[in-house]
């Protein structure tokens, strides 16, 4: 059987899982998508399939998700964000029934059924305030990246108030805060707090129910997780490795396959 590639081009970041016929990883890779959706796909598929010496003929199915998955020129199927993150649960946490995709543009909250079909989702307010790029447009205020928003608020000591989550209000605070000689540590992990109460408010509009999963690019956020489980009175699982991110993409390279079986065996009858 060959293998499938799943892309998931975010506004943020571009992701790519490669897997073979049983869900197995063989490789994954991700970069900063940039202005340019279907360049951005194609040169990432490219370094994954490279990273481990991949032949680009093995692949036999790609499927693209995320924010430019209709400008992926190279794939042969573009599937939902939505679908693509609850067929990645499923597989890894086969037992969760709400997801939150915490992304860095925007947050969604899906309830699942048993097989990982979609039954209900709602997704953040147009507005920052609630998303993830709330949390990218202060940590780069900060002069950091998002991916820096883990290990800086799991180093924080004493958490300050953010009381808003709107991008233009909670800059003076923060300016406020640092104006006061607080660690950029306690301002990052305060501006995590600040939007763990919006996710929270998300997860209950799908009529929630547990266990819970977090997605994502901030799915590596302990804080993150924490909180949402206290506010929600249950724990939120991640999936394994750290591969929270690449959820979207692990999920269309998984759905990817099933196109490929059924390609094949229409070819075959």
């Amino acid at each position: 059987m060959s293998l499938t590639a799943g892309i998931d081009l975010g506004s943020s970041y571009t992701k790519v899982v490669v897997v073979d016929e049983h869900g197995f990883i063989e490789s994954t890779f991700m970069r900063r998508t940039g202005f340019h959706f279907a360049k951005a796909a194609e040169e990432s598929l490219q370094t994954t399939l490279a990273q481990k010496d991949i032949a680009p003929d093995a692949i036999g199915y790609i499927a693209a998700t995320g924010f430019g998955r209709y400008a992926a020129e190279i794939s042969d199927l573009a599937i939902t964000e939505l679908t693509c993150h609850a067929y990645a649960v499923h597989k890894w946490l086969p037992d969760v029934r709400t997801v939150l995709d915490a992304g860095g543009q925007t947050v969604k909250a899906l309830r699942i059924d048993e097989v990982g079909r979609v039954t209900a989702f709602r997704l953040n307010d147009k507005c920052a305030a609630g998303a993830g790029a709330f949390l990218q447009k202060t940590v780069e205020y900060l002069g950091y990246d998002i991916t820096d928003i883990a290990p800086l608020s799991a180093a924080a000591e004493d958490p300050v108030t953010v009381s808003s989550v709107c991008t233009v209000f909670a800059e003076s605070e923060i300016i406020n805060h640092l104006a006061a000689d607080r660690s950029i540590e306690d301002v990052c992990a305060g501006a995590v707090i600040a939007l763990t109460g919006r996710a929270a408010q998300l997860v209950k509009r799908v009529k929630a129910e547990p266990p819970f999963g977090l997605t994502g690019g901030l799915a590596s956020v302990d804080l993150l997780a924490d909180k949402l489980g206290e506010i929600l009175g249950s724990p939120f699982a991640v999936p394994p490795d750290g591969l929270g991110a690449y959820a979207g993409a692990y999920g269309a390279a998984l759905l990817a396959h099933q196109r490929l079986r059924k390609r094949t065996e229409l070819v075959s009858a």
